[in-house]
């Protein structure tokens, strides 16, 4: 059993609860005397080939998490080859650059402006647009406050677009991960290739 040096992670082993350990061991992590073990789960998998992703980018827009001043563990998009399909996800976006900062502190409408830019660059990063969304999850830190000019904005965007039909959609009020985040959208696209 090969363990790591805990350097190449982002947590201290000295400050792990016995609760964390007890699960950590349950997930093959942790070995018996608290150290951590090389990852035995193969890249590959023997009985059946894992689905191609691939990591979308547009960096003249929004760049990667992993860049963030404090990074974080996720792709802006993937994209998944299904046969004669390719489906595009893209995770939660919001007004962020290109060098990982927020955009437009503290005003909703520029905010939610922004945040349609980004993805619409990270759309068109794989030659779609927003006729092939077919659904977005939509996260306001406020949303008694701020719906009816999200709906607005929304619904004033997509008239523009000429969509017809209209993703499928959720708001959901949430705390977002930063602070100065007022609005964040995930989205699903998916279309033929070509």
């Amino acid at each position: 059993m090969e363990t790591i040096d805990n350097e190449k992670l982002l947590i201290d082993l000295s400050k792990l609860t016995e609760g964390e350990q007890v699960e950590m061991k349950k997930l093959g992590i942790l070995s018996e005397d608290n150290k951590i073990i090389e990852s035995i789960y193969p890249s590959i998998h023997n009985e059946r080939p894992p689905i191609e992703k691939f990591v979308t980018h547009a960096p003249n827009t929004i760049n990667e998490a992993y860049n963030y001043e404090k990074p974080s563990s996720f792709s802006r998009a993937l994209r998944l080859d299904l046969g004669d399909y390719k489906v595009l996800l893209i995770s939660g976006t919001a007004s962020v650059n290109e060098e990982g900062k927020p955009e437009h502190i503290g005003d909703f409408n520029a905010q939610l402006w922004r945040t349609y830019v980004n993805i619409t660059n990270l759309l068109e990063a794989e030659g779609m647009s927003w006729h092939d969304v077919v659904r977005t999850t939509n996260y306001l830190r406020d949303i008694e406050r701020d719906y009816a000019e999200f709906n607005k904005i929304r619904t004033s965007f997509y008239k523009w677009l000429k969509l017809d039909p209209l993703p499928a959609s959720t708001g959901i009020q949430v705390r977002l991960c930063w602070e100065t985040l007022l609005v964040e959208i995930e989205v699903w696209a998916i279309c033929k290739k070509k």
